[in-house]
């Protein structure tokens, strides 16, 4: 597939890295000529110094040939405007990533289709998302529905009083029958390695453990995780940014109780207009005692959307000593979303990263509707749709000879999600959900296309 990427930033290369692995036809263009050389000599892609919105350089491109343009650069207009003159000059698909929420909210009335836009991205609006879905499964580092919930991704670090520590992922099982979830990916405490478990595979203290539950399963997850389910209620957000704004107004909206900290007066009136149901306080969240006067301590939750990283990561630091249960950090740089929980917050966010995933769904071979990388995690979770000649129709899962990196974490059936056994048939229609490491991905999709 040839796919033309306009904008070399983090998106960008993110997007271009993960789809040089797919061996896909790659074209990057970018204004700035520092960004390109690194792309060009990190990835196997053809790069293109100029204006996406000039159409001797979309020409230059190939436009005409492209299957996938993708306007990711960090204007808004120079996206849209790159995308309805691609659309025009032959180019199949478009994809434009916008910062405007209200475009997304009121695409379907406004119709960007007819301009030539085919998709619209808001890394703002997933940033949010996330953040609630967050919030909504305290005690869980990341997370990530498929089909409104029906199956749920839900991530945590095992704790000494966990039930099944120290037991094998067979004895677990055998253990507790019932269980509405399965691990589909671990990391050991203090590497790198991420493990596709089998049923021999040991549950250690310290793991990062990643589960896939149907409706249910996150509440039997609490029980025997070690942990105690505490419902947040209260939350302070630092950053009155669009982030900021939009999580607001959405946990406003779902009953719960906000504070908005934004430093500047003129913003901070504003979204006290915007947002009658929140709190907004005018102060630089940096400082000790705003926050104490504001009763930090008696927080459920502290999220920091400012547009600085280290501001966000110190500020959740301090919450954290001041005893608030949940801190989620905005992060920029994609090095310090390396670092999650070794830094002791309990979720970093990168809007850039989510935006590239979300893209990334579009442009999948087979059947893929959803894709979500796992946080700090060289592991995948993707959703298919099973046709009537795949290879896995009609097929019971313990006889599908899957790679062993990779694992089916899940499987919904007339808009019902489930835990599947070995003696599961899958059949046509079905969505599944499959966890697993990058080498696999094209292995797998064999088993769908």
């Amino acid at each position: 597939m040839k796919i033309i990427i306009a904008g070399a930033g983090e998106v960008g290369f993110h997007l271009a890295k993960l789809l040089s692995y797919e061996s896909q036809e790659i074209t990057l263009i970018d204004t700035k000529k520092d960004s390109l050389s690194y792309a060009g000599e990190h990835l196997d892609i053809r790069t293109i110094k100029g204006d996406s919105t000039s159409i001797s350089i979309l020409k230059e491109a190939r436009i005409d040939t492209a299957a996938l343009f993708i306007a990711v650069t960090s204007s808004e207009t120079t996206n849209i405007t790159a995308c309805v003159l691609a659309k025009q000059l032959g180019a199949k698909r478009t994809i434009a990533r916008i910062s405007n929420t209200e475009f997304i909210e009121n695409k379907d009335t406004v119709g960007f289709s007819k301009f030539g836009i085919d998709e619209l991205i808001s890394p703002e609006s997933l940033a949010a998302s996330e953040i609630e879905l967050l919030l909504n499964q305290y005690g869980f580092n990341d997370t990530y529905e498929f089909e409104g919930g029906e199956l749920t991704m839900l991530g945590l670090r095992l704790s000494r009083t966990a039930t099944f520590v120290d037991k094998s992922v067979k004895e677990a099982a055998e253990i507790y029958p019932e269980l509405n979830f399965i691990p589909i990916a671990i990391q050991r405490l203090g590497t790198q390695y991420t493990i596709i478990p089998r049923g021999d595979t040991i549950f250690k203290e310290g793991d990062k453990v990643v589960f896939v539950t149907s409706k249910g399963g996150d509440d039997e997850l609490f029980k025997l995780s070690g942990k105690v389910k505490v419902s947040i209620k209260n939350v302070m957000i630092l950053g009155g940014s669009q982030i900021g704004y939009r999580t607001a107004h959405d946990l406003c909206s779902s009953k719960f109780n906000v504070k908005l900290v934004e430093s500047k007066r003129g913003k901070a009136e504003e979204l006290a207009e915007e947002i009658p149901n929140a709190l907004v306080i005018c102060g630089d969240g940096r400082n000790v005692d705003i926050l104490d006067e504001e009763n930090i301590s008696d927080m459920d939750a502290f999220i920091a959307v400012t547009g600085n990283s280290e501001t966000n990561i110190m500020s959740c630091l301090l919450a954290k000593s001041k005893g608030v249960k949940k801190t989620i950090a905005l992060v920029e740089n994609m090095d310090y979303y390396q670092l999650s929980q070794s830094i002791g917050i309990d979720t970093l966010i990168n809007k850039k990263l989510l935006a590239a995933n979300n893209i990334f769904r579009y442009i999948r071979k087979g059947e893929v509707v959803a894709m979500t990388k796992l946080t700090n995690m060289n592991a995948e979770l993707l959703e298919f749709v099973v046709k009537p000649k795949s290879k896995i129709t009609n097929k019971l899962i313990k006889n599908v000879k899957f790679p062993k990196s990779a694992i089916i974490g899940g499987v919904i059936r007339d808009g019902k999600g489930s835990i599947p056994l070995g003696s599961f048939t899958i059949q046509a229609g079905d969505r599944v959900v499959v966890c697993c490491l990058p080498r696999s991905i094209s292995e797998v999709e064999r088993f769908f296309s």
